[in-house]
């Protein structure tokens, strides 16, 4: 008798779950995933050992198992896949779309990948992976698949009808038919609009539209996902260098790549050299955190040693110590706070529309105003605490230089790293972080030894 359980991820779920996977209860398992998305079933079997996941993916309609395979984290999938036969691959990768057929099969080793494909019976997917495998797999020609919908400019509308059925047999979704010439250039799209309330005798070339936006096959994907974001497109066709039509991009893998790109980028600001999941091994994870740590230590040392060069001057004013982390504090925060808003914008390229002198302006203009507001702040409180208007003038005066050199460093320090091909996001977190305590340590005793003339 099969249980009243709803699928949800919850302990008590896993544990009933995980429990009728040991005893084999293939009724309950195949009810309870009755109609769950193969996402969700993915997520799920991610919590349970490599044997126990395969035994369930078995259970399962050959359609939804290929969706799960596909769905799996890529480190997952890899290891997954050792468990299946190379014909057992292939069942699946022939269902899947070619994007994500050649997405499974660089999961796999050379021999392994050559026996899935020559494992096939369809002949069309086979030349459609293999043409796919040949693109590196951050470009276009990587991200692409060969499955779309292509009309010939002089065909008739009742010709580019019939075509479309049998085209969209192994196309999942429509978003427009691309028109092409006898070639196969690109030349333009149809909305499927158009071509419904077309008459059946009107032609392709009297109706399509010849603005239509494409990438080259070997155009990077940050480019490509700029490009779509910034004409809001479903889908982009892509075509070689003779421009041929070769294939489509659509917004499901370009939103991986953009998840991809701003988990990369929150790495590198928090000091992350390497892409690293929380599952990796203890030497992986050390490893891609301590690079950044190590340049954290050696620059609190350079930090230490910078104030010991100025003990005479805080055993004259011992009240000048307190407000050492102050002065680092702040000069860090509007670094980062700087560095992270251009890194954004250098992500998005059409979001800079000034020149690069204005965006300098803008931020010195804003770093002046923040400043003041900070610096007199800091000078009210200082006097009520201490009623020492000397030491209140050095820190205030202090805190609005550190303001503007941390703007000015947070600013072009990701511009100057994006122009030498760096990513810009390592100019965030510990590198602004470091400098800017170095350079409000100097600031800070450089004016205590102008207004009190130590």
């Amino acid at each position: 008798m099969i249980e009243n359980l709803q699928f949800e991820l919850s302990k008590e779920f896993l544990e009933r779950f995980g429990q009728a996977v040991e005893a084999q209860e293939d009724d309950f398992i195949k009810t309870i995933l009755e109609g769950v998305k193969p996402a969700d079933i993915s997520e799920l079997l991610d919590e349970f050992e490599t044997e126990d996941s395969k035994y369930v993916i078995d259970l399962l309609e050959p359609e939804v198992s290929a969706e799960i395979i596909s769905e799996l984290d890529e480190d997952t999938r890899r290891d997954f896949l050792n468990n299946f036969s190379p014909e057992e691959i292939a069942i699946y990768v022939e269902i899947l779309n070619s994007d994500d057929g050649a997405d499974i099969l660089m999961d796999l080793d050379i021999h392994v990948r050559e026996e899935v494909i020559a494992s096939l019976e369809n002949e069309e997917k086979s030349a459609n992976l293999l043409d796919l495998l040949r693109y590196d797999e951050d470009v276009a020609g990587g991200l692409m698949a060969k499955e779309l919908i292509k009309a010939n400019l002089n065909w008739s509308i009742k010709q580019c009808i019939e075509e479309i059925r049998k085209q969209a047999e192994n196309v999942q979704q429509i978003y427009s038919v691309y028109v092409v010439d006898n070639l196969g250039v690109l030349l333009g799209k149809v909305s499927l609009k158009k071509i419904i309330l077309a008459d059946d005798n009107t032609r392709i070339a009297d109706i399509y539209n010849e603005d239509v936006v494409s990438v080259e096959t070997f155009v990077d994907e940050e480019e490509v996902a700029a490009i779509m974001q910034k004409y809001d497109l479903d889908a982009i066709p892509v075509v070689n260098v003779k421009g041929k039509l070769v294939g489509r991009i659509t917004f499901d893998d370009i939103i991986d790549v953009i998840t991809e790109q701003a988990e990369e980028n929150r790495q590198l600001m928090t000091g992350i050299t390497a892409d690293v999941e929380e599952d990796d091994s203890v030497w992986m994870l050390s490893k891609a955190r301590l690079p950044w740590l190590v340049i954290g230590l050696v620059g609190g040392l350079l930090g230490a040693w910078f104030i010991s060069n100025f003990e005479t001057d805080i055993s004259v004013i011992p009240i000048m110590a307190f407000f050492i982390p102050l002065i680092t504090a702040t000069g860090g925060n509007v670094g980062i706070q700087s560095s992270s808003i251009v890194v954004q914008s250098l992500a998005n390229p059409n979001a800079f529309e000034d020149t690069m002198v204005q965006k300098m302006i803008k931020v010195f203009f804003v770093a002046i105003v923040n400043g003041i507001i900070l610096a007199l702040i800091v000078f009210g409180i200082v006097i009520f605490v201490t009623s020492d208007q000397t030491i209140a003038g050095i820190v205030s005066i202090a805190l609005f230089s550190v303001v503007l050199l941390a703007s000015f460093m947070g600013t072009i320090t990701p511009l100057v790293l994006d122009k030498f091909g760096v990513n810009p996001a390592l100019a965030s977190g510990p590198f602004i972080t470091t400098a800017n305590d170095l350079l409000g340590l100097g600031v800070y005793f450089t004016v205590a030894h102008a207004l009190y003339g130590l």
